[in-house]
């Protein structure tokens, strides 16, 4: 199959994998909140959001994350070379798969009733994948020519962005 094919496939399943991390991140705060609320509203919602959140996992999440790994190693080995900014990627790849898997232990613990983080846990929590995408898209795009202090610092920057909108979210919420 030809190289841009190939690219072409797995930036589509790098697409659909960010789409289902971002969305099943904000099913798990909905869920972690309705188990605060009163019956019958509870159960209605957690049994909604259960469905929602398995048939994302399942159907979308992990088949995207599995052919992003397909095609995104059919592509290595067809690069020439193991260049610094490649190295990296994959790590951070690997990082990102490490978050997936940690989203799915935390609905398999919401599943069965244990809800062990808080909603604003989980928000923060929910932002990971904004910090992932944003270095990954830079190092691929910029390669040798970006900077390490400068991709650092603005990771930092961008992070304590979405902190702080995390908390005034709260402070918000709170309020109204």
């Amino acid at each position: 199959m030809d190289y841009a094919y190939i690219k072409a496939l797995h930036i589509i399943f790098v697409i659909t994998w960010f789409s289902g991390l971002f969305y099943l991140g904000r099913l798990l705060i909905y869920n972690r909140e309705a188990a605060d609320r009163p019956e019958p509203e509870k159960e209605i919602l957690l049994r909604q959001l259960g469905i929602m959140s398995r048939r994302l996992l399942f159907a979308i999440t992990w088949p995207s994350a599995i052919l992003t790994w397909v095609f995104g190693v059919w592509l290595v080995r067809l690069y020439p070379g193991w260049p610094v900014w490649l190295l990296i990627k994959i790590g951070l790849v690997v990082l990102l798969s490490l978050y997936h898997i940690s989203l799915h232990s935390i609905y398999r613990s919401q599943a069965q009733g244990v809800f062990g983080w808080s909603g604003f846990g989980l928000r923060i929590w929910n932002e990971v994948p904004t910090v992932f995408l944003i270095a990954i898209v830079m190092l691929v795009v910029v390669k040798q020519n970006i900077s390490l202090l400068y991709g650092l610092g603005g990771l930092m920057v961008i992070m304590l962005v979405l902190l702080l909108a995390i908390r005034l979210y709260k402070a918000i919420r709170e309020k109204s």
